[in-house]
């Protein structure tokens, strides 16, 4: 997941109970290149994982070329990640947690055919992620 600001959104996953795995600054050359596909670019990137599991998540910052912005805003059927899910235990906690470093919901919980319900949030950046619990 490319971010614009490594270090907030590395707090906003490890606040939620993910763990850093790893952590490299100024990665550049030709595996990087080859691997993203963006010619002379340097990159920070954090590792996470979810305790106990082999869940994880790459975060990535650009320092060149600089990123460019995406558009929070661009409905669900255009391609591309719109939204990351977690199962929590308590997702009340969680959302009180959230409101509480900021972050408000965009819409309302709704609940599947499934038990669980699935709130969205935005940050001040309008960047949304969803996160049921069942």
């Amino acid at each position: 997941m490319t971010v614009s600001d490594l270090d907030l959104v590395t707090e906003f996953f490890t606040s939620l109970g993910l763990e850093i795995e790893g952590r490299a600054n100024g990665l550049e050359g030709e595996f990087l290149e080859t691997v993203c596909a963006v010619p002379d670019s340097r990159t920070n990137i954090v590792m996470l994982k979810a305790p106990g599991t082999d869940v994880g998540i790459e975060l990535s910052s650009f320092e060149k070329p600089g990123h460019l912005p995406g558009n929070p805003k661009v409905m669900a059927n255009e391609l591309g990640l719109r939204s990351i899910a977690f199962e929590v235990d308590d997702l009340d906690a969680i959302l009180n947690q959230l409101a509480a470093d900021g972050y408000g919901l965009v819409g309302e919980s709704a609940s599947t055919r499934e038990p669980g319900r699935w709130p969205t949030f935005a940050d001040q950046r309008e960047s949304l992620s969803r996160w049921p619990s069942v």
